[in-house]
């Protein structure tokens, strides 16, 4: 599958979504000009939706805290959504999980990034153990 990225708006945020391996390459060209092009139009909050994504490696996971970096410092915030088990151990591996706001849903992550509502706090040690259980307890 030719990795995609769509996008389309909940409440007044971006959700942009990821199809595909988010990996080194035109992937991650992809991924940077699409970020770069919504900040240049004044988008200042987007949800990334990674529901579709089966892979990230390292040059996503850059580019992603970069991302993260150039929405704050423009006043703005990324959300995440959508991680997959291995998606998520690798951002605990890499402590970046202190880094980004999370959400096991779309709601909750779009309602981060509006002032004023309230998202439910995403437990991340009882994700990974539900996964665990619902994959056959890897």
């Amino acid at each position: 599958m030719a990795f995609e990225i769509k996008d389309r708006t909940v409440d007044g945020v971006l959700i942009v979504e990821f199809h595909g391996r988010l990996v080194a390459g035109g992937a991650v060209e992809a991924f940077r000009a699409k970020m770069d092009d919504l900040l240049a139009a004044g988008v200042r909050y987007a949800v990334l939706d990674l529901r579709e994504t089966d892979y990230i490696d390292s040059s996503a996971l850059g580019c992603l805290v970069m991302t993260h970096t150039r929405f704050q410092k423009a006043g703005g915030k990324v959300t995440l959504y959508g991680l997959g088990s291995r998606q998520l151990e690798l951002l605990i591996i890499t402590k970046l999980t202190t880094v980004f706001q999370l959400f096991e849903d779309e709601i909750d992550a779009v309602n981060a990034c509006i002032p004023g509502r309230e998202t439910r706090k995403f437990d991340l040690l009882e994700f990974i153990q539900r996964t665990r259980r619902e994959e056959g307890g890897r």
